[in-house]
């Protein structure tokens, strides 16, 4: 946050931020904590009677200091339109502008506070009414926190006053039945400025499907079977019967005095997860000595495999400034204990033996068999990831501040596995990775420092990394990119980055797990048959080597309330991939012949799946889209005066009412409004510059300013010209220095950070106890509440640190300036008017090729060839958008894939197969409770802050259709095989206390 003041006095005393940072009616007293802004964020010049202090605030305090603009910011009144129960909820549904097109990473990077975190559960689980803000940013900013540059950032800016109870219930299922889901939720938050506390406790259950659920077509038996033989798909799970419970808790306290040493944070949770499947019944062929053979089911009891998964993880997360400098440190520890017992097969030889010799019946009665036992795979993973960063500018170039990231961390890691199956006794895999990192954002041109101004803002990144592995030895990485500015709308970026990793200890020593009777597809006979799959970790695996391209543009359109569109190109190259073992083409099994068995017919009894390395990779796409934001039907009356919107000229983006400030008053961000300096300088030049008693000249001023400067009669009042002349033009403008051990002083006399505390009256300065009194000359209790709410939820930690330049705002990617939004699309008090929004990408594959090995074929993934379940889609559509007003929300996102063809062997009974376009949507409706006054009247009673939703996954129930050369959908390829839920449908309820 940059905070700059000006003031008639030489420095900004404890008093006079005070006297900034109250409001001025008593009505903005009452609103409540979660809509009262913080100091600094929200600093609002004083009433009527004459204020001498106009406090602003160009960044709202948590956000990311970037040149680079945002994909996406969201408001209060955004995330409110999205109904989401949890910020891991909102996450999941702003998939689109959280991807990357990259190809490389997973889920974005996370940001609380514009603050690195140990770990997600710190704040997965809060309720999104505890969000101030949200900013997506591109992949090229998760290098100044110490990140590699292969995920989007996500900044999540929280309220600085929350206090919220809730309990959830979720209870769904799909509309072809066979199985339901459960959850159920329990959570408590509390934010009290540098403080924060929650706890959560989940439970989740799901019922089993079975493939007779699902009319799953079982193959061709080996062998005629009795006609009373029970059918083995009632015994054969699609999904498996779960539970689970888990538990989280996260403390943070602010350290130091008044929290100015910074903050600490630390988190545990525990899970255990219970999971039971079925891998159909035991069968037998049994052949008679005349030749006549039957196939024969030995009873009922099915082949069963039990897994119990315990989890215990711990963070922490320090949170300091050293001088100037931002150090973050965080610890994320985590160990998993998992068990699989798998029934055994039972010897069954001595009925076979029987039947050849005809001493049984092949149709007759069979003797019961012992049971086996069964088979044991055990695991004990382990994760220590501590990681430090320093932030700082150590230098200022011409075209401004250096930017200089340092982080250095050490990571250690095990698996210790064993399973009964085999030979080898206990894996035992351990890693240490010790590495470090440097990264400089250079600016290299500035039209805001007024230096090269006619390139605009062009910054350069260049950043390097070492890692030292202790199974695989040293591996470096660098990066490179350029950010340019030529306009305030547009953005553009290119970067380079050069990256070795090594396969994780999952891939290379996971136990080996066998599974029993799966349906695969056998591209060489084109058939489907039942075999044995094992899974698990090679030892054998290779590091990856990887080198990237992006080059990216974005526009800010000047469309509804905001809008932006956002290119970008991507080009991958690796070399040694690890990939999980492909889908078994002729090709394939040509490059690893070793990982299949086959019968003496040639048909495929086994099918070895752990994960292999391929030679190399090649990929290149282009990605294109935009998000559109804006709002419909009519403003109400309160909505209009308060002068919400962008008005020709206006100094803001919005304004705040007339009763919340006075003439002169130039920022309040927290109100709606975003200070320009350029703007209140050419005001003040003007104003300044005009003979005192003599009118300026007001053209070009805000509206909203004009009509605070008219009197009773409508017409301009030269008092209050001259007060606002006497505002601007008293002092010299500077931002003046703050003082933290008066701010800290004045903290304490308000009882800050005492719970029920009562302010000592006596001891404010005398500037401050003048202004929270009331026209009586009393201390008006309103007044005095606002002022200790607002200055008790500054964060002292920031505005001590931080020096006090007066910069240009920074215009946001989503079209307007930064921190301003419009005061929140849906912040502030309901407007009347509704909102919505829509988001699309399209991405276009324009080259995907394989080489498994060298000697080897390449294979083209857009031309038929394929190392996956299927083809490489061309074209792929993302879109994700809603609309919410009066308490009613309905949301809609979808995914279309384009068509794939796998090419087939050639040879006689094999053919091609070909993979339908497939596209998903899932619709969510939303209401709260509270808002229908038809239904609760004007008390809403025991209904406030109750939420009912209803959710539809794959709404019109789609699903791939695969087919082969005669139009035939392969057995291992039906739609209850691919997609066992289909339509699922879940209602949930929600209290928020």
């Amino acid at each position: 946050m940059r905070f700059a003041a000006y003031s008639r006095f030489h420095g900004i005393s404890a008093a006079a931020l005070a006297c900034a940072l109250l409001p001025v009616g008593a009505a903005r007293a009452q609103e409540g904590a979660a809509n009262t802004a913080p100091a600094g964020e929200n600093a609002e010049s004083g009433d009527e009677d004459g204020a001498e202090i106009v406090v602003t605030a160009t960044r709202l305090r948590g956000e990311v200091d970037t040149n680079v603009p945002p994909i996406v910011e969201l408001e209060e009144r955004d995330i409110a339109a999205y109904g989401a129960t949890s910020i891991a909820d909102l996450l999941a549904q702003l998939t689109p502008q959280t991807g990357s097109g990259r190809g490389r990473g997973g889920r974005p990077v996370i940001l609380l506070n514009g603050q690195r975190i140990a770990n997600f559960r710190e704040m997965g689980r809060f309720p999104p009414e505890a969000i101030r803000k949200v900013e997506v940013l591109p992949e090229e900013v998760a290098v100044r926190f110490g990140y590699p540059p292969d995920a989007r950032v996500v900044n999540i800016i929280l309220k600085d006053n929350f206090a919220s109870r809730e309990l959830e219930l979720d209870v769904g299922m799909p509309t072809g039945g066979g199985y339901s889901a459960l959850e159920a939720e329990a959570s408590l938050l509390r934010i009290a400025g540098p403080r924060r506390f929650n706890a959560a406790l989940e439970y989740a259950r799901t019922s089993p499907l079975t493939e007779a659920e699902r009319a799953i077509i079982q193959p061709a038996p080996r062998a005629p079977a009795l006609p009373d033989s029970p059918d083995t798909a009632e015994y054969r799970t699609l999904i498996s019967r779960s539970e689970q419970v888990e538990g989280n808790l996260t403390v943070t306290q602010g350290l130091g005095d008044e929290g100015m040493g910074g903050q600490l944070t630390l988190n545990g949770n525990l899970s255990h997860e219970v999971t039971r499947g079925l891998s159909g019944l035991e069968q037998i062929v049994l052949t008679a000595p005349g030749g006549a053979a039957l196939l024969r089911t030995l009873d009922t009891d099915p082949l069963a495999r039990r897994t119990n998964t315990d989890n215990a993880a711990f963070g922490a997360g320090l949170n300091t400034r050293l001088g100037t400098w931002q150090l973050s440190s965080t610890l994320d520890t985590a160990m998993s204990w998992s068990e699989t017992r798998s029934d055994r097969r039972r010897d069954s030889g001595a009925l076979v033996a029987a039947a050849a010799n005809g001493l049984l019946a092949i149709d007759g009665p069979l003797p019961a068999l012992e049971p086996a036992g069964y088979d044991d795979a055990r695991s004990r993973t382990y994760t220590v990831d501590a990681l430090t960063t320093l932030v700082g500018q150590p230098l200022t170039l011409p075209a401004g501040p250096m930017g200089l990231t340092l982080a250095a961390g050490l990571r250690l890691n095990g698996i210790n596995s064993r399973d009964s199956r085999n030979s080898l006794g206990e894996t035992k895999l351990d890693r240490r990775r010790v590495e470090g990192s440097a990264n400089l954002a250079i600016p290299l041109a500035s039209a805001r420092e007024g230096f090269l101004g006619a390139l605009g803002e062009l910054s350069l990144d260049l950043g390097g990394g070492v890692e030292n592995l202790s199974d695989f030895g040293t591996l470096i990485g660098w990066n490179g990119g350029l950010t340019w500015r030529p306009a305030e709308r547009l953005s553009l970026q290119a970067s380079y980055r050069v990256r070795e990793i090594a396969p994780s200890l999952t891939n290379l020593g996971a136990p080996a797990i066998t599974q029993f009777n799966l349906p695969l597809y056998d591209f060489v006979r084109g058939e489907t048959v039942l075999a044995s799959v094992t899974s698990g970790g090679n030892p054998a695996l290779l590091a990856e080597t990887q080198r990237d391209w992006k080059l990216a543009a974005s526009y800010d359109i000047d469309l509804f309330d905001r809008a932006n569109v956002i290119v970008e190109y991507y080009h991958n190259s690796s070399d040694d991939t690890t990939e999980s073992f492909p889908v078994l083409t002729p090709a394939i099994e040509a490059a690893f012949p070793g990982r299949v068995t086959r019968a003496g017919d040639g048909t495929l009894l086994a099918l070895d799946r752990r994960p292999v390395t391929f030679a190399e990779r090649r990929a290149s796409r282009l990605r294109y889209g935009f998000n559109l934001f804006g709002r419909f039907g009519t403003a109400s009356a309160p909505s209009a005066a308060r002068g919400e919107g962008r008005g020709p000229g206006s100094l803001t983006n919005a304004t705040p009412a007339p009763e919340q400030a006075g003439p002169g008053t130039v920022a309040a961000p927290g109100a709606g409004m975003r200070f320009d300096p350029v703007r209140f300088a050419e005001l003040r030049a003007r104003f300044c510059a005009t003979p005192e008693g003599q009118m300026p000249d007001l053209t070009g001023v805000p509206e909203e300013m004009v009509a605070r400067l008219r009197g009773a009669d409508g017409q301009i009042d030269p008092a209050r010209v001259a007060i606002l002349r006497q505002r601007f033009c008293t002092g010299d403008g500077a931002p003046r220095a703050f003082d933290p051990a008066a701010f800290a002083a004045l903290r304490r006399t308000l009882a800050c950070g005492i719970e029920g505390g009562v302010p000592d009256i006596a001891s404010l300065p005398a500037a401050v106890a003048d202004r929270v009194k009331g026209p009586d000359g009393q201390v008006d209790p309103a007044r005095l509440a606002a002022l200790r709410e607002r200055v008790c939820a500054a964060d002292p930690a920031r505005m001590a640190a931080v020096p006090t330049p007066a910069p240009a705002p920074t215009q946001g990617g989503s079209g307007a300036p930064r921190g301003g939004m419009m005061g929140g699309m849906f912040g502030g008090p309901g407007d009347g008017q509704g909102r919505f929004n829509v988001s699309l990408y399209h991405t276009v594959e324009l080259g995907n090729r394989v080489l498994i090995a060298p000697g080897l074929p390449e294979l083209d993934l857009l031309a038929g060839d394929a190392v996956g379940s299927g083809g490489v889609s061309r074209h792929r559509v993302e879109l994700e958008g809603g609309a919410f007003r009066d308490g009613l929300g309905a949301r809609l996102s979808g995914a279309y894939a384009s068509p794939t063809r796998l090419r087939g062997s050639g040879l006689p009974g094999s053919s091609d197969l070909r993979f339908g376009g497939l596209a998903t949507i899932n619709l969510r409706l939303f209401a709260n409770l509270e808002q229908q006054r038809w239904l609760v009247g004007e008390e809403a009673g025991w209904l406030k802050g109750t939420r009912l939703s209803l959710r539809v996954d794959n709404l019109f129930d789609s699903y791939q259709r695969v087919t082969d050369g005669s139009g035939t959908v392969p057995l291992s390829y039906q739609p209850g095989l691919i997609d066992p839920r289909g339509r699922f449908i879940e209602l949930e309820l929600r209290k928020l206390f």
